[in-house]
């Protein structure tokens, strides 16, 4: 029995040594260890043996069984260091390789133009106001003097969702919100910045949707020069220090009187060309004193107070600073397009 115990120690201890996965392991521990295993078959026959030999073959089975345990841990042990060991050698990074190029988006050009006039008219002493893109006819049209039978309206063809509630065509409700939450208190300087719609087919010029920049100024004592010398302060700090603006008479509803503002053309510089049909000028913007019957909506006594307004359209302003010559680019996605304003 002794003999048997010592060749089956040494033939499992032998076979352990050739194990190279965790499935040959867990059969070798079956074949020598498990419940019907050799070792176990050995201990069912101790029962042949005299009372004299019985306890010193089930100590010698104890410490075969304790060296085997031993042994099938230790080589549990080594064969999951080998798995941890080859899964790092496959993932292992070499830190001294130069690193891959990520790539990295840039501020879109129109949102560029908009913080750039934000910074403008923040210097000037302005304010950022904002209001809700879906708007109430009331604010969109009738506090800007253009009543349910206005013939204006005809100008601005919009999306309406019921009879009184649209999306917005300018940002202009925001002025008419403005003037009503400050309750007649002066002075109000604001610009604000957003996205308008209207129905127009879409071409080289023109979009559904687009993006506007109006500003509304209202204290004692506004004239025509203050709103002059505020756009061209505004055009030479966007277009450059040597601009020019000229003003043409116009017509809205909510301005009187109205102007319609020109710059000097950003290609020829005045002289003349295809871009400017030369004449030398190009419209960027209308503007003009806020129509008395709109103060007096919003709140204002226009017999104490005064002041001016002005809406530009983004895409415009972009489409001369960057020698854009489709609004459409702004909108498709096109990555080339885009990725050029990494250098601006």
């Amino acid at each position: 029995m002794q003999t048997r115990l010592e060749n089956m120690k040494q033939a499992a201890l032998a076979q352990l040594a050739q194990v190279t996965d965790a499935q040959q392991l867990q059969e070798l521990r079956v074949k020598y260890l498990g419940k019907k295993g050799e070792l176990t078959e050995i201990l069912r026959g101790m029962g042949s043996l005299s009372a004299e030999e019985r306890p010193k073959v089930g100590q010698l089975v104890n410490q075969v069984r304790g060296v085997l345990e031993t042994a099938f841990a230790d080589k549990q042990q080594a064969l999951e260091a080998a798995v941890l060991n080859a899964k790092l050698a496959s993932e292992r990074i070499d830190v001294t390789l130069p690193g891959r190029p990520i790539a990295t988006g840039t501020m879109h050009p129109l949102s560029r133009i908009i913080e750039e006039a934000e910074n403008i008219f923040i210097g000037l002493g302005y304010e950022v106001a904002e209001g809700p893109e879906v708007e109430l006819d009331h604010f969109n049209f009738e506090m800007l003097n253009l009543p349910k039978d206005h013939p204006a309206r005809d100008m601005q063809d919009s999306f309406y969702i019921t009879d009184e509630i649209l999306l917005r065509t300018q940002t202009s409700p925001v002025q008419a919100r403005t003037m009503l939450s400050k309750a007649g208190k002066t002075p109000v300087k604001i610009i604000c910045p957003g996205k308008v719609y209207r129905r127009d087919d879409d071409d080289a010029t023109h979009s559904h949707q687009f993006t506007q920049i109006e500003g509304l100024v209202i204290d004692r004592g506004i004239s025509m020069s203050d709103l002059k010398g505020t756009l061209l302060t505004f055009a030479r700090q966007m277009f450059g220090a040597h601009q020019q603006i000229r003003l043409r008479p116009s017509f809205f509803p909510f301005t009187e009187p109205s102007v319609e503002v020109d710059i000097q053309c950003v290609i020829c510089g005045g002289e003349g060309c295809r871009m400017c049909k030369h004449t030398g000028w190009i419209e960027i913007l209308g503007a003009g004193m806020v129509h008395p019957r709109v103060l007096e909506m919003g709140g204002y006594d226009p017999r104490e107070v005064s002041g001016f307004a002005f809406g530009m359209g983004v895409e415009r302003i972009a489409m001369l600073r960057y020698g854009i010559e489709d609004i459409r680019h702004f909108y498709t996605n096109d990555v080339r397009f885009l990725r050029q304003f990494n250098r601006f």
